[in-house]
């Protein structure tokens, strides 16, 4: 199947589930982003779902929906642990404004993110290496699927700024540890069903006191 394929069968797939169909452009570069994933997959463990149709609705969709639910205002994300680029490349493909770090610790897959970051010529950076290890702070940490996810929510707290926001890509079973794990210093205001079941969500948690720095899809703030 080649880009423009997948392009018209990803936002059918966006149409079903009820989401706005990307612009052609978009769509395009996420066709390609596909096609690089599949080459790439018989050298690296990058998904366990192995079908197209699956990694598009499974892992792509879900990230778009995310992308879309990050509040405006928003200048830098930190997509921490990314693994194949889920949340971080569909970030950066539909929210242009925003600067994506990609940070990777697996040097075979922080190749991969280098090389579609050329590709699809977008707006991002790969940081290969531990994410705790950033001397940096991010308007947006976001993690989705990474290992040893608390330990992971706890380390990437410290990378959000004073202003900031933590996103959890999670089920609606583990995102009361996950928030625990955060620490007490954040409150939870947006809450957003991602595509695909009911129990899988996407939550963003702000530094207390600091949650109407932001406003954006999903938030209910003013």
């Amino acid at each position: 199947m080649g880009a423009d394929d997948t392009a018209v069968r990803l936002n059918a797939l966006l149409v079903a589930a009820g989401m706005t169909p990307l612009e052609d452009e978009t769509a395009s570069r996420f066709g390609h982003y596909l096609s690089l994933f599949l080459r790439w997959r018989a050298r690296l463990s990058l998904s366990s779902v192995r079908d197209e149709g699956g990694i598009l609705s499974r892992h792509i969709i879900e990230s778009i929906a995310a992308a879309r639910a990050l509040p405006e205002g928003i200048r830098t994300v930190l997509d921490f642990g990314s693994g194949a680029g889920l949340p971080g490349i569909p970030i950066a493909l539909c929210r242009r404004e925003i600067q994506v770090t990609l940070a990777e610790s697996q040097g075979k897959k922080a190749a991969f993110l280098q090389e579609a970051v050329r590709v699809l010529g977008i707006g991002a950076k790969v940081y290969a290496g531990r994410a705790e290890r950033l001397r940096e702070t991010f308007d947006c940490a976001i993690l989705r699927a990474v290992d040893k996810m608390p330990n992971a929510v706890a380390s990437a707290a410290h990378l959000v700024g004073s202003a900031g926001c933590l996103g959890l890509m999670t089920t609606t079973s583990d995102v009361d540890s996950l928030q625990r794990a955060a620490g007490r210093g954040f409150s939870w205001p947006i809450v957003k069903q991602l595509p695909g079941g009911t129990h899988r969500i996407v939550v963003f948690g702000f530094r207390q006191g600091e949650e109407l720095e932001f406003t954006g899809p999903g938030s209910g703030l003013r």
